[in-house]
């Protein structure tokens, strides 16, 4: 797997997604003590609007922005954002109202909403060979989820030397190393892309995806990856201590425990991928969801939890991971921004839901209900992607054009039944029956 990291240009990105990961667990570190500050034993509410402030932006903010920034360069854009990042976070440790707070994190998600689909849309451009893309996608899930067990650990260090306002500079760094990376890394040029309305612009992504059976699919299956996942964010302390009577060291090594069944099947998708179609082992993540949620509604102790969350971890790698392989095939290179942008915003939508969903139905209803609850919303969605994604879903797809003159430029040869790989795009609209 560390293979694709010889290719230089790739290194380089990956080595800034990494730091920026890094300095971006620093500040969830530093923001619940911040919040704790500003608001005491109300420091959850504080936080429970900072998650909806940051979903928002991402489900809002990501196509507006895609559109306006469509016709910029890259690099500068990219590098613009990650300054505009630590400049945010550079104003972070002199909050003193919560509203202040408010404002900042809305700038700051706002950045990354921009940024970040942005920058996947690249890695498939650079990595044209979908084995090497697999590994970077792999790659890419393993920082994720080293970002969540290793941010925590450098905070204590750092917690023992400073004081949580600190922690921001750490934030600062991460981010001001990741535009560094960026100035000195050279990126394809962005292809010229059709005039189009600004409404066109912030459109075209969500249609292409909607029209796209695959993609339907994986909108399918978002769903339930954010309902499990938000039910362990969530309801993995109220689970392990307030139902089991368990230590604090327990939701730990229970979120741990995620984090390594997420990490395993990272690890092992390269692999699996050479044998099973994404279709297959994305399914058989979302069914590992669902049986996931259902056998947690009889916990019975901490010999419980553990193999349950590690099997909800490898379950939401299996649909998470692979998905980038979808939206690269999907869309041609100048289209693939919008795409990325798109399932970026659909896919913060659902746990836009979820998150609230998980916290008020848990109290509301109890934890068992809202599993059972979850755990049916999952199955329905992962039933509804089998429906949706053919099995049968080939790149190249035998078509015809009725509607195009003998001399358009797309037939070769005037012949108006060819075959060629599929996406949606000007001249393809509808996918062919």
């Amino acid at each position: 797997m560390l293979g694709v990291l010889a290719h230089p240009t790739y290194r380089k990105l990956f080595a800034a997604q990494v730091i920026a990961l890094l300095g971006t667990g620093l500040a969830t570190v530093a923001l619940s003590l911040l919040a704790f500050e500003l608001s005491g034993e109300q420091a959850g509410t504080v936080l429970g609007t900072v998650f909806a402030i940051k979903m928002v932006a991402y489900v809002f903010i990501s196509p507006i922005a895609a559109a306006i920034t469509s016709h910029l360069p890259r690099r500068p854009l990219l590098i613009t954002l990650d300054l505009l990042r630590a400049a945010v976070a550079l104003f972070l440790p002199f909050v003193s109202q919560a509203w202040q707070l408010y404002i900042l994190i809305f700038l700051l998600q706002s950045a990354s909403a921009c940024f970040t689909p942005l920058y996947q849309a690249i890695i498939p451009e650079i990595l044209e060979d979908e084995e090497q893309y697999t590994r970077a996608l792999s790659l890419s899930r393993l920082a994720y989820d080293l970002e969540n067990l290793l941010s925590p650990a450098i905070a204590v260090v750092l917690l023992s030397l400073t004081s949580w306002h600190g922690l921001f500079a750490g934030t600062v760094a991460g981010f001001v190393a990741s535009a560094w990376l960026l100035l000195v890394t050279v990126l394809p040029d962005r292809q010229s892309a059709a005039k189009a309305s600004f409404h066109q612009k912030m459109t075209r992504g969500l249609g292409l995806y909607l029209a796209t059976p695959r993609l339907r699919g994986l909108l399918a299956l978002n769903v339930a990856v954010a309902v499990a996942g938000a039910m362990v964010i969530v309801n993995t302390v109220v689970i392990v201590q307030a139902r089991l009577g368990l230590a604090e060291q327990d939701t730990a090594l229970a979120l741990a425990c995620f984090g390594a069944g997420s990490m395993m099947a990272a690890l092992m998708l390269p692999l699996l991928l050479k044998r099973w179609q994404e279709r297959t082992l994305m399914l058989a993540g979302g069914t590992c969801l669902v049986a996931g949620l259902l056998v947690a509604t009889g916990i019975k102790g901490l010999a419980w939890v553990l193999p349950l969350w590690l099997l909800l971890g490898v379950g939401y790698a299996l649909v998470q991971t692979p998905s980038g392989r979808l939206l690269a095939r999907s869309a041609h290179p100048d289209d693939r921004p919008a795409v990325f942008t798109a399932q970026f915003s659909l896919s913060h939508a659902c746990w836009l839901f979820a998150y609230p969903l998980a916290g008020w139905l848990g109290s509301a209803l109890g934890l068992v209900p809202t599993l059972v609850l979850f755990a049916c919303a999952a199955l329905v969605s992962v039933v509804l992607a089998a429906r949706l994604w053919p099995a049968e879903d080939p790149t190249d797809i035998y078509h015809h054009h009725v509607d195009l003159p003998d001399d358009h430029p797309h037939l070769a040869g005037g012949l108006k039944h060819h075959v060629h790989p599929y996406v949606i795009d000007d001249l393809h609209t509808r996918w062919p029956r």
